[in-house]
């Protein structure tokens, strides 16, 4: 759909990719480019990089927008998303992008777009997942739906106008801007301890942090430090049953909004830290972290632990991760392997409601076979 006024045009326009899985192997820098796409006089295309645009982002999905043609520029603002192919079907509504929302699986930007240089691709405002959440059972997320990707691109182009003696004032001019750097520097706070208020005992360590970033990001702090139960003064907090690297790992994504690198641990620490990261998410409120957290136990699933994982689900409240869970132990490959297990006998004594969710999952199997 396209949309034309006095001063700018705009199209939105979808790019879908048939045979996603396939595009796994593809190599880092190789993409794929959609059909020509003209808004305002100017042609657009998508680039689609299912392996990243170089090594430090090889693990990721990166979509670009092009701006085509030679000696060419154009001011233009724009939205880039991953479909979600499941969400209720509404009217396409073309946002000016400079005042859409940003939202998990977008991106957006505007600025200047030079087809002589590297601002033709966009590059400061890319749309970026991680493949492994991009790629996330059809349970936990609507993005791949028989094995094709939709990137759906809102774009507005400005066209350009002079200053004329009836007193137009429609300029071409632009700053460029450069990308978001609030969690940089929200990370760097952390790092450097400037302007720290509250310190926390957690396992006879020390770990300080400000309370205000705290309380931005979990309404739990919020509540401890300026909600109506808050203690007067509170500079000192203890934190009990929780390990000091599981909480650092938690301040972590609260001023990164990311986890913390734990290439160090593997095997059984890395799963045991996964599970102790989800409760503390819980605890704490912090819903995207602990979407991360299910995410990356959902990849990691194995028929010694899945019973054990679908306990702590059902105890955090974790719907996805339990069905992922569910679905595991009631595949024919692997229910009598997990039926031989103590974590299975645990939790048929601690959790008999899953069992009912088992057994429907067991019967629609059952009927199909």
């Amino acid at each position: 759909m396209s949309w034309e006024s006095k001063n700018t045009a705009s199209m939105c326009h979808t790019f879908e990719i048939a045979g996603y899985r396939h595009t796994k192997g593809f190599g880092v820098g190789r993409f794929i480019r959609s059909t020509t796409i003209t808004v305002g006089g100017f042609d657009w295309s998508i680039r689609f990089y299912p392996n990243g645009v170089s090594e430090a982002t090889k693990d990721c999905v990166i979509v670009l927008l092009e701006l085509m043609g030679s000696n060419t520029e154009a001011q233009a603002c724009y939205v880039l998303r991953f479909v979600n192919q499941e969400a209720p079907q509404m009217m396409q509504v073309l946002l000016v992008p400079m005042q859409a929302p940003q939202m998990a699986g977008s991106a957006q930007g505007t600025g200047l777009f030079k087809s002589c240089d590297d601002t033709r691709l966009g590059v400061q405002n890319p749309l970026c997942m991680l493949r492994d959440l991009l790629d996330l059972p059809r349970n936990l997320n609507c993005y791949i739906v028989n094995d094709c990707l939709k990137i759906q691109c809102d774009l507005t182009v400005v066209r350009k106008s002079r200053l004329s003696g009836n007193g137009a004032v429609y300029v071409n001019n632009v700053i460029d801007m450069l990308p978001c750097d609030m969690m940089q520097h929200f990370g760097n706070l952390l790092r450097e301890k400037k302007g720290v208020d509250v310190t926390f005992l957690v396992g006879g360590e020390t770990i300080e942090a400000h309370k205000i970033v705290l309380a931005a990001r979990s309404p739990v702090f919020k509540a401890e430090f300026f909600g109506t139960m808050m203690e007067s003064g509170t500079s000192r907090v203890t934190v009990e049953d929780m390990q000091p690297e599981v909480f650092r790992a938690l301040l972590h994504f609260i001023y990164n909004d990311l986890l913390p690198d734990m290439g160090g641990l593997d095997g059984n620490d890395y799963r045991d830290m996964m599970w102790h990261l989800l409760a503390a998410a819980d605890r704490y409120a912090m819903d995207r972290m602990k979407l991360v957290c299910q995410s990356t136990i959902c990849k990691n699933l194995d028929v010694g632990t899945v019973a054990t994982t679908l306990a702590l689900a059902d105890q955090y409240n974790c719907d996805r991760l339990k069905t992922a869970c569910i679905e595991f132990i009631a595949s024919p490959m692997n229910k009598d392997a997990v039926a031989a297990t103590q974590g299975y006998a645990n939790l048929k004594r601690t959790c008999p409601s899953v069992f009912i969710d088992l057994f429907e999952r067991n019967s629609k199997i059952s009927k199909h076979t």
